[in-house]
């Protein structure tokens, strides 16, 4: 297929708000069906909602993908639907404030989890089924925190390393499915504001950064980047199989 079309069936996760949510509205309007998911059941309702209302299919499973049972309702869903074609992992959680070793272990293992481990699950869940029909996506969502060690959310940073090298790696090993990392930018979300608004000895230098992009107007919003992924997706996403798209 090399693109996704319409009728296609996909996964994508953290879709209850920010660039998820519009993700997932932008690919509904492209005729997409989806099985979207996230930890927080209202959220997730109103976007599968909205999604439905342009005519496209939509199953929404709640809870954290980096559960194997999760990761796995998901593609069981995607394939009830049909035309299951692979996942996009725009989950995440930032915890910005804390130095390292202010961060609680719940804290630091939540952060790993929804970059990581989940994209780790989805790939674990998916991956075979995909490569039984021999082609599909793996999108994951980058950072250039991932080449950063700004304090205050050295968790995130460490977590965007290892999601951009997950995603190098399964590209190298099912060169079959399309694999890449799509770095959205400065983007006004929750993150954003949770950064604006830190607490703890890292919250100083977060602080200068994240207002500062507020102050100069450098955020661009979720619907803008969302459209500027859906039209890659509708091109010929193949061509940035193993890199990271900035």
């Amino acid at each position: 297929m090399h693109k996704v079309k319409e009728s296609a069936t996909l996964i994508l996760t953290g879709a209850s708000g920010g660039i998820g949510r519009a993700v997932a509205r932008e690919l509904a309007r492209l005729g997409v069906n989806l099985v979207v998911n996230a930890r927080a059941a209202e959220p997730l309702d109103r976007v599968a909602r909205d999604c439905e209302t342009l005519g496209v299919r939509v199953c929404q499973v709640r809870g954290n993908a980096a559960e194997t049972s999760v990761a796995g309702k998901l593609v069981q869903e995607a394939l009830n639907i049909g035309n299951f074609y692979g996942f996009i992992h725009a989950a995440g959680v930032l915890h910005p404030g804390p130095l390292l070793w202010e961060l609680s272990p719940e804290q630091f293992r939540e952060v790993m989890d929804s970059h990581v481990t989940a994209g780790y699950q989805l790939i674990r869940a998916a991956v075979p089924e995909l490569l039984r029909q021999g082609e599909g996506l793996a999108i994951f969502f980058g950072s250039y925190a991932a080449e950063s060690n700004l304090p205050g959310i050295g968790a995130y940073n460490i977590a965007k390393a290892a999601e951009e090298h997950l995603a190098r790696q399964l590209a190298a090993e099912a060169p079959q499915i399309t694999s890449f990392v799509f770095r959205p930018g400065a983007t006004e979300t929750r993150m954003q504001r949770q950064a604006r608004e830190a607490q703890g000895r890292g919250a100083e230098v977060l602080h200068r950064v994240f207002r500062g992009y507020q102050r100069r107007r450098e955020l661009e919003s979720p619907e803008q980047v969302a459209q500027r992924l859906v039209r890659l997706l509708a091109d010929n996403p193949r061509r940035h199989h193993g890199t990271i798209v900035t």
